[in-house]
């Protein structure tokens, strides 16, 4: 297949993509009519976004403008509308200017490629030596040809003990001994302790604690200096459900129920509980933790917009939330309307849990739609349609655009995934229409998948051209 050929994708009706008029909202189901032109009244494309992972492809970026000009080229004629650049990396440091945190010079990772482009992956630490502004120029480059760039941003997260040079640790809560007192607490076996005495890797922020989330909207504030589209924040939540157990977090439960605890933690996590989900057996407050805990994500979020909206009330405000809903109450987080009610249905929530959705406090929410290549098509979680579809209805009109779609990761064609090739190639062509017709739009991760195998570069590019050309059949040039 002739990647030149597939990519001649009409500019028309590409530019269309981004004349989104927010008048003119209707239903999608026929996966076009979402947003119509406010003159003519003819729906036009919907957005398509692609994650640019900061570590995994800091060999190919770190130093090179124009490789970061190659590549926005390649998404863009590939059918993209939407970059999302990362720039706060799992450490917690950066890649965008700001005095507040350390500059990324260095990354231990999984570095797919080497420095010729050629797939080697392995683990290694990739230096940054060159020192021009490296948000400013995916800004510049994408803008040139007509991309919206939004900057990714994790959140949460204030340090890495293996992500330094050599495997060694990185982030505030290792290198400024004023912010220990930041990092979340974790369980272990039954006694709290902080995340530093712990062994995994990536080292949170206690989301509730008043300085950090000073600290995240202040960076935020530097961030939304930028001529940026949006600003998408990632990993916005708790690390798990065995966070934040600080006694910062009991003496701020207790104030929110009114109630001095006999036993903590004992009296909220459940018998059977692991990092992930909930034993089955619930303590007497388990389900006011849950609702507490989406409290203090959703009055985190609000401040977060108002620091960026203070700044540039043009940016749009958004997350990347995981699409499994019935389970991500581990995180803290409810990313659906406040008008959908998981109680109903769910065990977990209680009747105030749906008080804290903050779909509404978002431009845009990004959903990772993470099923394995044979559930491309669907109506309930694990499928990628299902997640978006879903999605789409827990959110309803609260949030203007809903974005879904698959992490293509190399890691389907490992032997025990058993996936074929072509199941593979024929998933990520077809996610795009499954994904754009159940929800707003069309979202991929990560670049990194479709550089180290030009041949999904192919198939992205086929999708998103039979997406376009779909919608020219309909509605003409």
């Amino acid at each position: 297949m002739n990647i030149s050929k597939i990519l001649k994708l009409n500019l028309a009706a590409i530019a269309a993509a981004g004349l989104f008029s927010l008048s003119s909202c209707s239903d999608d189901s026929d996966g076009f009519k979402l947003w119509g032109d406010a003159e003519t009244n003819v729906p036009v494309l919907k957005p398509r976004y692609i994650w640019v992972d900061a570590a995994s492809n800091f060999v190919d970026f770190a130093n090179s403008q124009d490789n970061i000009k190659r590549d926005l080229t390649l998404a863009k004629e590939s059918g993209f509308t939407d970059i999302v650049v990362d720039v706060r990396t799992t450490s917690g440091n950066i890649l965008f200017k700001s005095d507040l945190a350390p500059q990324v010079t260095a990354v231990y990772t999984w570095a797919y490629l080497d420095e010729n482009g050629e797939r080697n992956t392995r683990k290694r630490t990739v230096y940054r030596t060159a020192n021009f502004d490296y948000l400013q120029t995916f800004i510049e480059e994408g803008h040139k040809l007509g991309l919206k760039i939004h900057a990714g941003f994790n959140t949460m997260t204030g340090g890495h003990a293996e992500a330094g040079p050599e495997g060694s640790p990185t982030g505030v809560l290792f290198t400024d001994p004023a912010k220990k007192e930041w990092a979340t607490w974790g369980w272990n076996n039954g006694q709290p302790k902080t995340v530093m005495e712990l062994s995994q890797a990536e080292k949170f922020f206690n989301p509730g604690h008043p300085e950090v989330q000073e600290y995240i909207c202040d960076l935020l504030r530097d961030l939304a200096k930028y001529d940026l589209d949006g600003i998408v924040l990632d990993r916005g939540r708790y690390n798990d459900l065995y966070s934040d157990f600080s006694p910062l977090s009991q003496k701020q439960f207790e104030e929110y129920i009114g109630v001095k605890l006999a036993k903590f933690p004992g009296d909220i996590l459940p018998k059977g509980s692991q990092a992930a989900t909930l034993g089955k057996e619930y303590g007497p407050y388990t389900t006011k933790w849950l609702e507490f805990r989406a409290k203090t994500i959703h009055d985190f979020m609000a401040k977060a917009r108002d620091a960026v909206k203070g700044v540039n009330p043009n940016i749009t405000f958004g997350v990347y939330v995981g699409g499994w809903y019935n389970s991500y109450y581990n995180t803290g987080v409810n990313w659906a309307s406040k008008k959908f009610d998981p109680s109903k249905t769910l065990a977990w929530a209680s009747t105030g849990y749906k008080k804290y959705g903050y779909a509404d406090l978002m431009d845009q929410i990004l959903i990772g739609a993470y099923a394995n290549p044979t559930a491309v098509n669907g109506t309930t979680e694990w499928t990628m349609q299902g997640f978006c579809s879903q999605a789409k209805m827990k959110i309803g009109d609260a949030c203007p655009l809903v974005i879904g779609g698959p992490d293509v990761d190399w890691r389907w064609e490992g032997s025990s995934a058993q996936y074929s090739k072509d199941q593979i190639l024929n998933a990520i062509k077809n996610s795009v229409v499954a994904c754009a017709s159940a929800c707003d739009g069309y979202f991929l991760f990560d670049m990194i998948h479709l550089k180290i195998d030009p041949e999904k570069w192919d198939a992205i590019a086929e999708g998103n051209n039979g997406y376009v050309k779909d919608w020219e059949d309909t509605y003409g040039k």
